[in-house]
């Protein structure tokens, strides 16, 4: 099987510069993605309201089903924006790439959040808005690849898991930082003031901070040619069995994750509509499970340098198995407080930390010169076919059998799915490779 192997550099070159470059990666590719998924992501939040302005209809449901498949929409064009900004990434250099990727985000969330109301409008309010969500499921596709192949890029090998952990770490903080802003606003704000105007407010005031992200990417250094230090994974051929393998593992994981992430971020119009609480305990709910989510993804991150990939991946994900079902049925037969809040948390923390451990494994198992059209396109693949109908999907799961549970089924399924591709993921730590060259070594 063709491998090709990069050049070690020693441990002793990484100096003060290196350690520079790493937190600045960090510090820009962080906030452009807190952007930029807080961005896409606080459509979601507000899919009730969005609905009643955009798509209104006599039945309730519809409507909220219509506002769920715009929501959609946005992942029909993350693959293409995947495969354009993802190759780009590869050949002109992360950096342009992910300029690219914030600058339309930019101009897409500040058409959605001016677009008028069907009332005002008509027929082109829907439009605009499903045009808007395209836009930036494009931009979105294109973010995710370069991102994570910069921050794994930028770091040292022993701190490559903490790295590009911040990658889920910050989306996260985006769906964190978009439930702040919704209890914020639910408590803040009278019901009729929230649904006429107030997702507006939150759509606002992500844009508004949009031209400092633009200007903190803009002024990046560029990894794309910067040589991995050191290097001591083996890495696979773009078209070798080995690549192929790492990919198609990628794409199940991918998935898996994909549907549990956004049925968790569904928390919030599923405690609304589903199980009937308050506006603020269900806003509170997906606040608390996300803040946890942020210490969790880079607890996986930190960890995964530590004791390896493999086992940061495989022994939380049977865990959250184990405690899906029992954490759902506490929640949709007490729906206190207690339950979403502290159950849904608790889930969240342990659920959350194989999937740092994941990204950095499957960064270091792809080639350089197609790591970020490989990841983009695979993470864009799996989000648009997964993610754009995980919400829709649980909507009409619990409609058709009246139960609160079917979040837990759906969640079950995937987390099986992705343990099974888990368990037949390569190591790809190099310490792990360290400790092998040594115990190999004569004495």
């Amino acid at each position: 099987m063709a491998r090709q192997f990069s050049q070690e550099t020693p441990d002793s070159v990484l100096d003060a510069a290196d350690q520079r470059l790493t937190r600045r990666a960090v510090l820009g590719a962080t906030i452009g993605n807190i952007l930029e998924f807080y961005d896409f992501g606080t459509y979601g939040f507000f899919a009730i309201q969005i609905g009643q302005a955009f798509f209104p209809a006599s039945d309730p449901f519809a409507s909220l089903m219509l506002s769920l498949a715009t929501f959609g929409a946005g992942f029909v064009t993350r693959p293409i924006g995947a495969i354009v900004l993802g190759s780009y990434s590869d050949r002109a250099g992360r950096r342009p790439a992910m300029t690219a990727s914030f600058a339309m985000m930019s101009a897409a969330i500040l058409l959605l959040a001016v677009t008028p109301s069907y009332e005002t409008i008509g027929i082109a309010a829907p439009l605009l808005v499903i045009f808007a969500r395209l836009v930036q499921g494009f931009a979105l596709g294109g973010e995710v690849g370069p991102t994570t192949a910069y921050l794994m890029e930028a770091a040292p090998s022993e701190g490559r898991g903490l790295a590009v952990s911040f990658q889920p770490a910050s989306q996260q903080i985006a769906a964190t930082a978009g439930a702040l802003v919704g209890e914020i606003l639910s408590l803040t704000m009278t019901s009729e003031a929230l649904n006429a105007y107030g997702w507006r407010i939150a759509l606002l005031l992500g844009a508004a901070t949009l031209p400092f992200g633009l200007w903190l990417r803009s002024t990046l250094p560029e990894t794309l040619h910067r040589p991995e230090t050191p290097a001591l994974v083996i890495q696979p051929v773009g078209r070798s069995p080995a690549a192929r393998r790492i990919i198609s593992l990628g794409f199940v994981i991918l998935a898996s994750c994909t549907i549990i992430t956004y049925v968790t971020g569904y928390m919030t119009t599923y405690a609304l509509n589903t199980l009937h609480v308050s506006a603020p305990l269900a806003f509170g709910t997906t606040l608390v499970s996300n803040t946890v989510g942020i210490a969790a993804a880079l607890l996986g991150g930190w960890l995964a340098d530590r004791a390896g990939r493999r086992h940061i991946m495989i022994w939380p994900q049977v865990t959250a198995l184990l405690m899906t079902y029992p954490v759902f049925l506490w929640i949709a037969e007490s729906r206190s407080a207690l339950a979403l809040l502290g159950g849904l948390g608790a889930l969240t923390l342990i659920g959350t930390i194989p999937y740092s451990a994941f990204y950095v494994s499957m960064a270091e198992g792809l080639p350089k010169n197609i790591r970020g059209r490989a990841f983009a396109t695979i993470y864009a693949f799996a989000i648009a076919i997964f993610g754009g109908t995980a919400q829709p999907v649980v909507t009409w799961l619990i409609h058709l059998t009246g139960s609160a549970l079917a979040p837990a089924w759906y969640m079950l399924v995937a987390g099986a799915a992705g343990l099974f591709a888990m368990l037949m993921m390569p190591e790809t730590a190099p310490l792990k490779f360290r400790a092998r060259r040594t115990s190999k070594s004569p004495s």
